[in-house]
């Protein structure tokens, strides 16, 4: 019965080392004597025996087993041979089902194989990976997977048992294997089972997957992303035209792990009122469970509507084994974690942000990936992903792995995950971590420990083209999103366009005015005036980037104490500390980022495992805290002279910088298109000064609009009884100037109030007159 087939090749099925089954398997068409007869192969490793099924001819066709008791052929004398099924008994269980092997034509074409070859298929999530869809009217799932230096790839789910004899998929010329699996749908557990040249067998998730098994479990999930239906058009419409960097960006930046948990014995519900799967969260926290993507569209985007945030940035949502790691160690980069629900619950999380006129970002770590054996790491038995050379490939301080960025194919991953986040989540802006870790070869590393760049130089010249490309083409697919930089050292052009040799980013994470900031504060008021630079001396450089002042998570964590305990003095010091800082930040030019927890002032660090401390919300001074924060937000977003040239010189104007004596500083800031201004005064001691002259360039009354020391915030409530009228005495290089009683500690905000000024000039020429 066998037709032209050698033994050799069914050995190579049956011990699972054939690189193309389709050669062998599945439906093969021949001319026998003037007549077109075909012959169907099928590897069955758990069939006693098997049918061809052919429902157009209304004909069944035993198979015979050839060579090996599992491996079945039958010849058939018709035509045309399509759609057929096979009938197969396994003990004394029968069941009918489609041939993957009759589907030999693959979705993905040549030119889709040579755009990912070359590092430039800018939706090749939408080719490899696990994509529910139909093939000659037959549902099913098609399968991708590059493995370029693999002997073979099978892929094993619950479909299957887990047995990688009965999948096997083939192999193309790049080192794409496929395999379309009728029959299959949403929902399946599946991975790869890779296998090397000395037979070694890894099992791994799959890299394009779009959804994983909470963990300890590894197996990715088949999911269609495009079943959620957004009601999001309007803000994406509205963000496409607007440019972000003159508009108001104050970022409260989150751990959804950490944020807040509910009880076990809360169960958890969808939209429909039916119950949701819950994660546990950890032993060091029994009988707390993480919230939904859906609890936190009730819970989160109120509390941070409330506090007047614009945008609630994400610490990372992608998929990643160890609750303690922060998400900072990401095993599956196109995978949203399922710790909180699936990817449509986190679609409808974003949905609701956007509703409620809130920005998202998320952290995106393209540095390096943990070595987890279901990950990325070792991934087709060679250094796939990762470069061979631990000189160049391990960060051995953090026990993860580094890309290699000068492969096309590992590029490419890369560029297309961070435009996938924006296309199928429509996210607002992406913060990319630790980008110093990218760009530089030594990064601590000692020496002897790195290579250097073809030109002898520790700069790694393939990460920062990657920057280069990912940045022009997020910003070419998805104008006015946000592009942040968390870079920590002086490399020139962070935030500068691609197009005069910038590394693209829109925003870069001032690393430089959050250390200055934190050490001025930590000292004892008396010390500070000896230390004025560290309040000036960011201003000397603001201009060289666009920079977001952030105060964030790594500042409140391994043994640096909370914001409270950083401040010197008693208790009520302690809070003036803080709001004289937060009114300097929001300020001072730039964007603007708070870590959870600091809105209030918590005194313990972050700890991952637990909650926030919530319950000192009972308490007046975390209340009014939290009051404080959210004035001073929607203050800043009220004033165009905040936000609207944050990044011009126009928008800033030192009054007076070197009050060193009294550590008080005070400055201008305008507005674009516009004659708008507003006037700052800070006060970095907690001295009170009943008479302190303020130039200002213009006559009038000047409101106070904001006063940091204000009894509802918890101050001494010391100020200018709503605002002062200038007198005619040059000061400062100013013809006008402000007679002030600056708080101690405090900040005071002012306004030209042209209505009343224009009035009193009125009644004065009425009365001259």
């Amino acid at each position: 019965m066998s037709l032209m087939i050698a033994p050799e090749q069914i050995d190579r099925i049956v011990w699972n080392q054939h690189h193309d089954p389709f050669e062998v398997l599945g439906p093969h068409k021949f001319e026998q004597n003037g007549k077109t007869s075909w012959v169907v192969r099928a590897y069955l490793p758990s069939a006693e025996a098997a049918w061809v099924v052919c429902p157009e001819e209304r004909a069944e066709y035993q198979m015979h087993a050839v060579h090996h008791p599992h491996f079945f052929e039958a010849q058939i004398e018709i035509p045309e041979l399509a759609n057929y099924q096979l009938r197969i008994k396994e003990g004394d269980h029968e069941r009918v089902s489609y041939d993957p092997y009759a589907f030999r034509n693959p979705l993905l074409t040549d030119f889709d194989l040579h755009l990912f070859a070359e590092g430039n298929h800018h939706r090749i999530y939408e080719k490899l990976g696990a994509h529910p869809t139909k093939i000659d009217g037959v549902k099913g799932v098609y399968f991708a997977v590059w493995a370029p230096n693999a002997r073979n790839v099978s892929i094993l789910g619950d479909f299957n048992h887990w047995d990688g004899r009965k999948h096997q998929m083939r192999k193309g010329h790049t080192g794409v294997w496929d395999l379309f699996i009728p029959e299959v749908g949403v929902g399946e557990h599946y991975k790869y089972e890779i296998k090397n040249y000395d037979g070694h067998i890894y099992e791994k998730s799959d890299p394009f997957g779009f959804q994983q098994e909470v963990r300890p479990k590894t197996a990715s999930i088949v999911t269609n992303l495009d079943a959620y239906q957004w009601s999001d058009a309007e803000w994406m419409e509205h963000r496409r035209n607007t440019e972000p960097l003159t508009q108001p960006i104050s970022v409260y930046e989150v751990h959804l792990g950490s944020w807040l948990h509910a009880s076990t014995a809360t169960p958890a519900v969808d939209e429909n009122g039916n119950p949701q799967a819950v994660v546990q969260v950890s032993e060091l926290k029994p009988g707390a469970r993480f919230l939904t993507y859906r609890e936190l569209a009730e819970k989160l985007i109120p509390y941070v509507k409330e506090l007047g945030f614009t945008h609630i940035e994400l610490l990372p949502v992608a998929e990643h084994p160890f609750d303690g790691s922060w998400g900072y160690q990401v095993t599956g980069y196109y995978t949203c974690t399922s710790r909180h629900g699936t990817p449509e619950d986190f679609m409808y999380f974003v949905d609701q942000c956007h509703k409620n006129g809130i920005g998202v970002i998320v952290d995106w770590v393209p540095g390096h990936f943990p070595k987890d054996g279901h990950g990325l790491a070792f991934f087709d038995g060679t250094h796939l992903y990762e470069h061979a050379d631990p000189r160049k490939g391990e960060h051995k301080e953090w026990g993860t792995l580094v890309f290699n960025y000068n492969r096309n194919e590992v590029r490419n991953f890369l560029v297309a995950n961070a435009l996938f986040w924006f296309d199928k989540y429509h996210i607002d802006g992406m913060r990319v971590d630790a980008v110093a870790s990218m760009i530089y070869l030594d990064y601590c590393r000692e020496p002897g420990e790195w290579l250097t760049n073809q030109y002898g130089g520790r700069e790694n010249i393939e990460a920062a083209d990657f920057l280069r490309q990912t940045n022009h083409l997020i910003f070419n697919y998805f104008p006015g999103i946000l592009a942040i930089a968390e870079e920590s050292t002086a490399w020139p052009m962070v935030s500068w366009p691609t197009y005069v040799g910038g590394l693209g980013f829109n925003l870069k994470w001032n690393m430089g005015w959050m250390h200055d900031m934190l050490d001025y504060y930590a000292m004892d008021p008396w010390f500070r005036q000896f230390h004025q630079n560290n309040i000036t001396f960011s201003m000397w450089y603001n201009h060289s980037e666009n920079y977001m002042l952030a105060l964030s998570h790594d500042e409140i964590v391994h043994g640096k104490s909370n914001m409270l305990g950083k401040m010197p003095g008693d208790s009520w010091q302690k809070f003036a500390n803080i709001r004289c800082l937060y009114s300097f930040m929001f300020t001072h030019p730039g964007k603007k980022t708070l870590f959870m927890s600091m809105e209030y002032g918590q005194w313990n660090e972050w700890n991952v495992w637990a909650d926030l401390d919530w319950h000192l919300l009972q308490h007046e001074p975390h209340q009014k805290l939290k009051q404080f924060v959210s004035d001073l937000n929607r203050l800043y977003r009220q004033e165009a002279a905040l936000f609207t040239q944050d990044f011009e010189e126009e928008g800033f104007e030192w009054i007076d910088c070197s009050d060193n004596r009294h550590s008080v500083v005070s400055f201008i800031r305008r507005a674009k298109d516009s004659d708008e201004f507003v006037v700052t005064v800070c006060n970095f001691t907690p001295q009170p000064h009943s008479h302190y002259r303020v130039g200002v360039p213009a006559p009038g009354f000047y409101t106070e609009i904001f006063n940091s020391d204000a009894r509802e915030y918890g101050g001494s409530n010391m100020g200018n009884l709503g605002g002062k009228w200038t007198d005619e005495w040059w000061f400062h290089s100013k013809p006008y100037s402000l007679d002030l009683c600056l708080p101690p500690l405090g900040v005071l905000i002012l306004k030209l109030n042209k209505e009343k000024t224009a009035k009193a000039i009125e009644e004065l020429n009425q009365k001259n007159s």
